[in-house]
């Protein structure tokens, strides 16, 4: 009886949270988007995510963004052209930057790009065709910021997925993070984020401090190279003990990590609280390494008293 009640409060639990960060971004995500017109699409910005970004020959649009398939822009494209893993064919006008992340730019003649064209592939320029910025590799620096909006996506797009395969990647070879990470946090929540927030603000403190001494420059150049890669181990991490507080052994351990992460990614769209989310995760990730980690130690074993010495047979 007392099973099928914890049952039944656990999916009660699973589904009230997951309505309430479904009903969160839904409800927060306009009103902290208005905040910005910059971190919103307009419009007149066309966004597509697979198959095919056609704008026709006379038709007038604003941004254009596809992150899966080609882009065709026969017509007027005002701002910027962005394709996450696609080509690009321009035959009209575009008024600012040309992206391709993955993909090809091609020019066609009495086409007319006004800012800059970044592309992983060589772009192809067309005699009779005009660029009035520079023709670059996407490997080269580019201002994701002039990008408006997009520049925004385009980051989120891709700590989203360093963050999947940093998540998959320790849960693949180091199983032993799941039992270990989930009972700590169970036990010692608060003890999670007390020592993540120790870490987490003190570290840069401890980085700064070291720079100030000539012989600790050094230390203290690497120590803040190293935050992001370790404030985002915390954020996996607690991206994964939330989602085995929703999924419960024994399901996977990879499909709780999915859970948790889908959920703080869909978070992170939304303006300042998703990076207060980001803030909160990695430290309670933080905490939960820190406290599984000495909790991983071996015991002490307890010396083993001497046998006593038997005492030597009396003379008969």
């Amino acid at each position: 009886m007392r099973e099928v009640r914890a049952r039944t409060a656990r999916r009660t639990f699973l589904g009230l949270v997951l309505v309430t960060c479904s009903a969160g971004i839904v409800v927060a995500a306009p009103s902290a988007f208005a905040q910005d017109e910059a971190t919103t699409p307009g419009a007149d910005d066309q966004v597509v995510l697979t198959g095919e970004l056609l704008v026709p020959e006379g038709a007038t649009v604003g941004t254009a963004v596809i992150f899966n398939g080609d882009a065709t822009i026969e017509g007027t494209s005002t701002e910027s052209v962005v394709v996450f893993n696609g080509d690009v064919e321009i035959s009209g006008t575009v008024g600012d930057d040309v992206v391709a992340f993955n993909g090809r730019v091609v020019v066609r003649s009495g086409a007319e790009v006004d800012g800059d064209i970044a592309s992983r592939q060589a772009a192809r320029i067309e005699d009779g065709a005009t660029v009035r910025g520079e023709v670059k590799g996407i490997t080269r620096r580019f201002d994701l910021e002039g990008l408006g909006w997009v520049g925004r996506y385009v980051w989120w797009f891709g700590y989203t997925i360093s963050t999947l395969v940093l998540g998959l990647v320790l849960l693949l070879f180091a199983p032993g993070l799941d039992p270990s990470l989930t009972d700590v946090f169970r036990r010692r929540m608060g003890g999670s984020f007390g020592f993540g927030a120790a870490i987490f603000f003190l570290l840069p403190i401890v980085a700064v401090l070291l720079l100030v001494v000539v012989v600790t420059i050094p230390l203290g150049l690497f120590l803040l190279l190293a935050l992001a890669l370790l404030y985002t181990l915390g954020y996996v991490a607690g991206a994964h003990v939330l989602g085995r507080r929703l999924v419960k052994p024994p399901s996977s351990r990879f499909l709780a990590f999915l859970v948790g992460w889908m959920i703080l990614r869909g978070i992170g769209l939304i303006p300042v609280l998703g990076g207060l989310v980001w803030v909160l995760a990695s430290i309670a990730g933080l905490g939960a390494i820190v406290l599984a980690a000495r909790g991983s130690r071996p015991a002490a074993v307890p010396p083993v008293p001497a046998a006593p010495i038997p005492a030597p047979p009396s003379a008969v």
